[in-house]
C-alpha cells in the first residue's frame, strides 16, 4: 500500500509463502524467490530476517530452527547484495519479547519471570523466580531460555552479515519489552558489538518490532528520490516526549527519534517537511485544544501533517481514546492529512504514520503520488484503529467472553462466526467513516475479515473509485 502511495511499485514474494499466524513461512521458498529472475532490475531489498531465519515473527519465539540452519539462510540473504551490487539492502529483524506466544497460562508466567530484575535483586524477586521457576517447569522454561540465547547469536551474526557489506542498513527492534527484565542482557551485547563493528549509523538497536519494515520502505522511497525528509515533533503536552510506554524499554521521545533515522530522515525544531503530531494520553482539555488547533493550523497552511495518538496506551476504550479522531472528522481535516494511526504499541503507531507520510511525499516529489491508493490507506486506518479497536473489537471479545472463550486463540467454528460478525458490526461503520472522511470517493468494494483465529486484530482490505465511475 505504502507503494502504490510512492508510486514506487513493490514485488513480494508469495503469499503462501510467508504463512499464516502459527503456521510459519517458508524460507526456502522466499529465498528462491528473491535469486530468481522475477527480482531482476529491482533498486532495493527490504528484508525481515525473522523471516528469512525463521518462517516469521511468531516462528522466532519457539524452538525449531538451530543457529546454523538460520546463518545459512541469512547467509544467502547477504548473497542478493552481491549479485545485484547496485541494489540497497536494508534488513530487518527482533531481539525477542518476554512473552512467547501459546497457551496464555504458560505465557503469563513465562512473562512474569522475564520480566524481574536480571539478576535478580531483591530478596522477594529471587523468591518470585524460585517459585515461578517451580510452576513453570525446567524443562519448559529452559527450552524458552534457549530459544532467547539462540536469536541472541543470530542476531550478532546479522550485525556481522553487515559489517561485511551484505547489508546496507541493518534495524533490530526490541519486541514488547519493558524498561526491566532479561531482554536488557540482549540489547547491551548486542550495542556492544555494533560498536566494536564500527556499524555507526548503518545499524540501530532501538524499541518497536511491527513498523520497521514500513520504517525501512519509506527510507528507501525517500532514497529513490533523492530526498532527506525532515521533521517536527509535536507533543499534547509539554512533557510528551518522557511518556513511557509500559511495552518499550526508552520514552517516546527517544523512539521517535530513532524512527526517524529509520525513515531515512532528519528530526528539526522549526520548517520541517513532514509534521509530526503525537497525542499523549491524559492531556488537558486546553492542552488538547491547543493541540488540535496548531494541527488544524498546519493542515489549513498545505503543510504534510502526520498524526499519532497514542490515547490507547493507556485505560480501556472510550471516550479521551475516540476524541481526537472524532475532532478531526468534525473539522473535516481526517481526509487531508498525509498519516493517521492509533493502535499498538507507540513505535507502531508512530512508524505507521511516519512512513505514510514520508511515502507520500516521495510520490509528490516524483510525481507519481497516487491519491486514491492514499485514500484507502488512510480509510483503512481510520476503520481499523478507530471503529474496529474503539467499538466492534469491545463488543466482540465481550460477547465471546460471556461464553468462556479464549480470545486469544479461536476454534475454526468460532472463528468462523467471529468473523461474521466483525464484518456484520463493523461494514456500516466504515460506510459511515468513508462517507464523513472521504466524501469524494466511492466504494468499489470492501472486504474485511479477521485474518488469524483471533480478535486482536481485523483485515481490511479497502478499494475505492471516483463517483459516478464503473
Amino acid at each position: 500500500m505504502l507503494g502504490e502511495i510512492a508510486g514506487q511499485p513493490l514485488l513480494v514474494p508469495p503469499r503462501a509463502s510467508i504463512g499464516n499466524y502459527l503456521t510459519p513461512g517458508d524460507p526456502a521458498a522466499i529465498l528462491r524467490w528473491l535469486h530468481s529472475s522475477q527480482t531482476d532490475g529491482a533498486s532495493a531489498l527490504v528484508a525481515s530476517a525473522d523471516m528469512v531465519a525463521y518462517g516469521g515473527l511468531v516462528a522466532s519465539r519457539i524452538p525449531g530452527a538451530s543457529v546454523d540452519d538460520a546463518v545459512a539462510r541469512l547467509r544467502s540473504l547477504a548473497a542478493f547484495k552481491t549479485e545485484r551490487p547496485n541494489a540497497f539492502v536494508s534488513v530487518f529483524g527482533t531481539i525477542m519479547r518476554l512473552a512467547p506466544t501459546g497457551d496464555s497460562v504458560i505465557v503469563d508466567l513465562i512473562a512474569d519471570y522475564a520480566n524481574l530484575p536480571d539478576p535478580p535483586v531483591s530478596e522477594a524477586d529471587r523468591a518470585k523466580a524460585v517459585r515461578v521457576r517451580e510452576r513453570i517447569g525446567d524443562a519448559t522454561l529452559d527450552a524458552y531460555l534457549a530459544t532467547r540465547a539462540r536469536n541472541r547469536d543470530v542476531d550478532e551474526y546479522e550485525l556481522q552479515f553487515a559489517a561485511e557489506g551484505g547489508f546496507d542498513r541493518i534495524v533490530l527492534g526490541q519486541d514488547d519489552a519493558g524498561p526491566t527484565g532479561l531482554h536488557l542482557r540482549d540489547i547491551a551485547a548486542l550495542q556492544a558489538s555494533a560498536a566494536r563493528m564500527l556499524l555507526h549509523d548503518r545499524a540501530s538497536i532501538e524499541p518497536g518490532a511491527d513498523e520497521l519494515g514500513m520504517a525501512l520502505l519509506a527510507g528507501v522511497f525517500a532514497r529513490n528520490v533523492r530526498w532527506t525528509p525532515t521533521v517536527e515533533v509535536e507533543y499534547s503536552r509539554f512533557d510528551g516526549g518522557s511518556f513511557h510506554d509500559p511495552l518499550e524499554f526508552a520514552p517516546v521521545d527517544v523512539t521517535i527519534d530513532h524512527l526517524i533515522g529509520v525513515c531515512g530522515a532528519r528530526r528539526v525544531d522549526a520548517a520541517a517537511d513532514v509534521r509530526l503530531y503525537v497525542r499523549i494520553p491524559d492531556t488537558s482539555g486546553a492542552d488538547e485544544r491547543a493541540f488540535e488547533d496548531a494541527l488544524a493550523a498546519d493542515v489549513a497552511a498545505g503543510h504534510s501533517v502526520a498524526v499519532a495518538d497514542l490515547s490507547f496506551l493507556r485505560g480501556r476504550p472510550g471516550s479521551e481514546q475516540q476524541e481526537l479522531t472524532d475532532a478531526l472528522i468534525a473539522r473535516h481535516i481526517a481526509g487531508k492529512l498525509d498519516a493517521f494511526a492509533s493502535w499498538n504499541t507507540d513505535a507502531n503507531t508512530v512508524g505507521t504514520a511516519l512512513a505514510a507520510a514520508i511515502a507520500a511525499g516521495a510520490g509528490r516529489r516524483a510525481g507519481r503520488f497516487d491519491a486514491q491508493a492514499h485514500a484507502e490507506f488512510m480509510l483503512d486506518r481510520y476503520v481499523d484503529d478507530y471503529a474496529f479497536h474503539q467499538f466492534v473489537r469491545p463488543e466482540l471479545n465481550t460477547e465471546l467472553r460471556a461464553r468462556g472463550i479464549d480470545t486469544t486463540l479461536l476454534s475454526p467454528e468460532v472463528a468462523v462466526e467471529a468473523a461474521h460478525d466483525n464484518r456484520r458490526w463493523l461494514w456500516p461503520l466504515a460506510l459511515d467513516l468513508m462517507a464523513a472522511i472521504y466524501p469524494e470517493w466511492a466504494d468499489r468494494g470492501l472486504a474485511i475479515t479477521l485474518p488469524w483465529d483471533r480478535t486482536f486484530e481485523t483485515e481490511i482490505d479497502v478499494r475505492l473509485g471516483t463517483i459516478g465511475a464503473r
